[in-house]
């Protein structure tokens, strides 16, 4: 069945706030912040210039990405990837990755920004097919779980 990727709709709110909370307490926890943000979608990443995907099987949305915007004019940030769990394994990421990386061209971006974690070893080995490289973490890195910063420059 194929998969659509549509743009953010306000009643697919609790999906977003839905995914991104059962990925992080399954891969690692989560933070007050995210709380904060996925119970906000609207507040911290649309009215800020920001833009959230859906990817949809039928009417069911089985996965999210948002990208946020940066201090950095034209850069944004890859953020907030999920996919339901029992839709992955069917390269859904991935759709979900392209079509950012399609947006932001389109959008003529510098590039697009993200923080994850080397354990996730999969998600690293995609972004790196993708044409993401490895920049120096800052110290106070915006996500304690975080341990890896990466750019793709368009």
């Amino acid at each position: 069945m194929a998969i659509k990727i549509i743009d953010f709709d306000a009643k697919y709110s609790q999906n977003f706030y839905d995914l991104n909370i059962e990925w992080l307490k399954t891969f690692f926890y989560v933070e007050p912040f995210d709380e904060e943000v996925l119970s906000k979608p609207d507040n911290y990443i649309i009215d800020k210039g920001g833009f959230i995907f859906f990817a949809m099987k039928d009417e069911t949305v089985v996965g999210t990405v948002a990208l946020m915007p940066t201090e950095k004019t034209g850069v944004l940030e890859l953020t907030k990837m999920a996919v339901s769990p029992n839709e992955r394994g069917q390269k859904i990421g991935q759709q979900l990755l392209q079509h950012c990386i399609n947006f932001a061209q389109e959008q003529n971006l510098k590039a697009l920004l993200l923080y994850s974690n080397t354990k996730l070893e999969n998600a690293i080995y995609l972004y790196r097919k993708y044409g993401f490289k490895e920049l120096e973490l800052e110290k106070k890195s915006p996500y304690k779980r975080s341990d890896i910063k990466m750019l793709l420059e368009l």
